[in-house]
């Protein structure tokens, strides 16, 4: 097994708590538990095809969210449909990030979360990690908890139910649950189960598609035209909301470690983006014509409760299911690969019992959401932000695998004695942190939001940057400031 190579190589030293440990088999099936986290996959243990990545993303965005974020484009920003459909092409072009991103997976034969140890070096990554690719993925696992807790409670409520509160607790329980078993199976059951998933839940919002559609107004246009610096505004703004979605993606090199080693890159780049941004484009533009229906009022309360009005009283109940499964699918990978991020920070604990542990963690916080508005709002105010941090690491990782060819060393990536090729200084990346930092202050000074608005942004007239400008910065940094020692380790 790699294991073994990995305690044998006399480089690697032993005192990582995982790679220690030369006892167990390693068996990627569908039926049994993952027992695998951030070791290195064998070149003998590589299997599976670029095309099954497709249906992992399109899982997580068939997703209730794109219609919501769809619908505040024309209700709530002012957009043409024209206008929206343009915004929705442009924004989705950037899941080509992820798909990048993913073809670090079987070069490295590791997680995305080690494999960002050649960025900022053994230390330095622990923080980004801590932060980034655990925090922010639980902050995620709650708030798509109390979505679909809310819808299901809601239903049971028309079913006469008498105590949502019950209801509300009951539903988080069992959804937690489900998530949490799809996490510990981990990553055959995922790409196995998720092709159902996709099509069953293609099939359902499809369906409700096809009830949205009558209703919408074909020949809608704002009462009030935008224009000028207005108009720019509201475009940069939904640009900013929905390109947050393919940036936050930085895991998708977990989902693609199990590959052979010479699967082709452009294959895997295209079965990763393709399976977000196919969904996503479809239907976000499905949400902005219900925009010309939906007031900003009821887009407020949810756009879920609206479409359960909409809807015939046989389909209600097959749409709150696929909201739910929908949920179940993108925790259930947010929740395996965050178990693998608390590996690679140091945490000396076991991928299952860490999986465990994030969904425990999970539903206590959800069961808080749920019974505390003011913290949702808190949460909602922090999401706002989240480009800062999204815009940077994506940006500088998508850069490293640029430079570096996607030449990654599985071994060294474990190597963490002081001078080693990935210590650089006392642990720390000046590089690479200094690359995060400096994106993400630009990102941030060309924000604009109801909360904060960057100086640089108000300077422009309110015109949110904050993506492209974060995204340049960043890459330009690294370039500059790694780029020849990137470029120094490869050809080493």
């Amino acid at each position: 097994m790699t294991l073994g190579l990995v305690e044998r190589n006399p480089r690697i030293p032993v005192t990582h708590p995982v790679a220690a440990d030369d006892s167990r088999e390693f068996v990627d099936a569908a039926s049994q538990p993952e027992t695998r986290g951030i070791e290195i996959v064998g070149d003998d243990e590589r299997h599976g095809r670029p095309r099954d990545l497709f249906p992992v993303w399109a899982a997580t965005m068939v997703s209730v969210l794109n219609f919501t974020i769809g619908a505040s484009f024309t209700a709530v920003l002012g957009l043409e449909l024209w206008q929206a459909a343009l915004v929705i092409l442009a924004s989705s072009l950037l899941w080509v990030f992820p798909g990048i991103i993913a073809t670090s997976g079987p070069s490295a034969g590791t997680s995305g979360s080690v494999i960002q140890r050649a960025i900022y070096g053994f230390r330095g990554n622990k923080i980004v990690i801590a932060v980034y690719g655990w925090f922010i993925s639980g902050v995620f696992l709650a708030l798509n908890w109390v979505a679909s807790s809310f819808m299901g409670a809601e239903l049971l409520t028309r079913m006469g139910a008498e105590n949502k509160t019950v209801g509300l607790v009951v539903v988080t329980i069992v959804v937690s649950i489900v998530t949490v078993l799809v996490a510990v199976y981990g990553h055959a059951l995922i790409l196995k189960a998720y092709t159902a998933l996709t099509a069953v839940l293609l099939l359902i919002f499809l369906v409700v598609t096809g009830f949205i559609l009558p209703t919408v107004d074909w020949n809608f246009t704002q009462p009030e035209p935008l224009h000028g610096a207005a108009l720019w505004s509201s475009l940069s703004i939904a640009f900013a909301i929905l390109a947050s979605s393919p940036l936050s993606f930085s895991n998708s090199a977990d989902m693609a470690r199990y590959l052979p080693r010479d699967t082709k890159a452009s294959r895997i780049a295209a079965a990763t983006g393709l399976g977000g941004l196919i969904p996503c484009v479809f239907f976000t533009f499905v949400g902005a014509l219900l925009g010309s229906v939906v007031s900003p009022d009821a887009l407020a309360l949810g756009i879920e409760y609206a479409l359960l009005d909409m809807l015939p009283v046989w389909l209600g109940p097959i749409f709150v299911i696929g909201v739910i499964v929908n949920t179940v699918a993108l925790n259930g990978m947010t929740t395996y690969t965050a178990s693998m991020a608390f590996q690679s920070i140091g945490v000396p604990i076991r991928r299952i019992p860490s999986a465990i542990l994030i969904g425990v963690l999970g539903t206590a916080f959800t069961l808080y959401l749920v019974m505390s508005t003011s913290l949702i709002d808190a949460i909602n105010l922090m999401l706002q932000f989240l480009l800062v941090i999204s815009v940077p690491t994506m940006a500088v990782y998508v850069t490293d695998i640029l430079l570096r060819r996607n030449r990654y060393d599985g071994l060294e990536l474990f190597d963490e004695r002081p001078g080693a090729r990935f210590w650089y200084h006392g642990g720390f990346s000046i590089a690479g942190i200094g690359s995060v930092v400096l994106g993400g202050i630009a990102t941030a000074l060309f924000l604009s939001t109801d909360v904060w608005t960057g100086p640089l942004a108000v300077a422009i007239g309110y015109i949110d940057l904050s993506a492209p400008i974060g995204i340049i910065v960043s890459v330009a940094a690294y370039i500059l400031l790694a780029g020849r020692r990137v470029r120094a380790q490869v050809g080493a």
